[in-house]
């Protein structure tokens, strides 16, 4: 049996995954994590009450799953850390210190961290990763749209396929475009949508000479990063102290 403490327990994400956790004939949940004066502090989730307190439930845990802010995230980390406990973030906007941070930590822990757990968009960095060696000389801009309350702009998936972009070509990042900017130069655009109940969308967008390209990934709902994050967790049981993506989860 997987001892699992999620923080972050009481937003749309981490209630999902106590859920998913709950219902896992291999996982209990052992821990709730919530910031200090959060209203959800004492409500029962299964058997045990939400704490602010994640100090206190680690002895009893083998893997902590994080979904919460860059400031909360990084403030567990060195809980966990301390602990020695394993750990699988989907926090999104870590700013690069932190990241550091992260990196350093998974030379004593094991670490998943990645900005989206759901099988489809890590192959979209796979297939986007293979079409941009390819279409090299094509313009490439990103699209990417969630609901208005994420808080984050623009999201850890549409920088990661930046990034895995960048790994084939040298293009400067554009972040939306606004006045007279002038003929593209040798750039990648990457555009932020904010509306409604978007669970979450990316499309990248390769244009050449008299055609178009388009890699698209839809999520209809949640479902889909919380089986991934879960997924990694069982995944991320008794491995080494290293720092892992979904990519080492998924086998891909």
């Amino acid at each position: 049996m997987l001892n699992i403490t999620v923080c972050g327990a009481a937003g749309k994400m981490g209630r999902m995954i106590t859920a998913k956790v709950l219902t896992e004939e291999d996982t209990a949940l052992v821990g709730a994590i919530e910031s200090k004066g959060n209203n959800a502090i004492g409500r029962k989730v299964g058997d045990i009450k939400i704490t602010d307190n994640l100090e206190a439930v680690l002895k009893n845990t083998d893997m902590v799953i994080e979904f919460t802010n860059p400031e909360a995230t990084l403030e567990h980390l060195k809980s966990v850390l301390k602990s020695r406990k394993a750990m699988v973030i989907g926090t999104t906007g870590i700013p690069d210190e932190g990241i550091k941070e992260i990196e350093e930590a998974a030379k004593e822990i094991p670490i998943v961290f990645a900005p989206n757990m759901s099988l489809g968009v890590n192959l979209l960095f796979e297939i986007t990763e293979a079409v941009a060696g390819v279409l090299s000389s094509y313009d490439i801009e990103i699209v990417e749209a969630h609901h208005s309350q994420k808080k984050d702009a623009p999201s850890g998936t549409a920088l990661k396929l930046a990034e895995v972009i960048s790994k084939k070509l040298k293009l400067t990042p554009v972040y939306g475009r606004h006045g007279n900017v002038g003929p593209r130069k040798n750039e990648i655009g990457i555009h932020a949508i904010r509306a409604g109940d978007i669970a979450g969308e990316h499309t990248v967008i390769f244009a050449g000479p008299g055609e178009r390209i388009e890699l698209t990934h839809r999520a209809r709902s949640r479902e889909t990063l919380v089986a991934g994050a879960v997924k990694a967790a069982k995944w991320l049981a008794n491995k080494k102290p290293k720092l892992y993506s979904m990519k080492n989860v998924l086998g891909i």
